[in-house]
């Protein structure tokens, strides 16, 4: 499935970093499902997060901004992992080694998966680092953010999950 074909959605529609997703249970897209090894080595499947609100942060160690916003990821994760939230950081780096080495200097307790093979990051269209979804409890891509801005990515972060925490 083409995302932005399905969404009507162009990448000069999203230079502004967001984009909302639809809304009418009509017109919801489903995430498109994955299964990824995570740091720790375990596979964590995206189908199973069902019932929470999702984060998916597509990041790079190459990428700068993906590396300031990590912080603050873990701040969100903090605050909202017990109310029904998961993040799933997804890393898109082929060769390992700069991630890790970048992962072990922060202190990151949420899930870090890789796609290696770029199969994920390529179903949900990535073209800008970081590029993050929020999946609703449902399963269905609810928000696209594309680039990283400093305490207002945060907040808009935060305003968007406490709202589908709430549906």
């Amino acid at each position: 499935m083409k995302i932005f074909r399905a969404l009507g959605i162009t990448l000069l529609s999203l230079t502004l970093g967001m984009a909302a997703l639809p809304s009418h249970a009509e017109d919801k897209i489903p995430a498109p499902d994955f299964t990824l090894k995570s740091l720790d080595g375990k596979n964590i499947k995206l189908s199973e997060q069902r019932g929470d609100v999702v984060m998916i942060n597509f990041w790079a160690s190459w990428c700068g901004p993906c590396l300031q916003e990590m912080p603050a990821l873990e701040q969100i994760h903090q605050r909202y992992k017990d109310l029904g939230f998961t993040l799933l950081g997804v890393n898109v780096e082929q060769d390992l080694k700069e991630a890790k080495a970048y992962l072990n200097k922060v202190n990151v307790t949420f899930p870090i998966l890789f796609d290696v093979t770029n199969q994920v990051s390529n179903e949900y269209e990535i073209s800008a680092m970081p590029t993050t979804y929020l999946v609703d409890r449902d399963g269905n891509l609810r928000k696209l953010y594309m680039g990283y801005q400093p305490d207002t990515s945060e907040e808009i972060y935060q305003q968007e999950i406490k709202a589908l925490l709430k549906e």
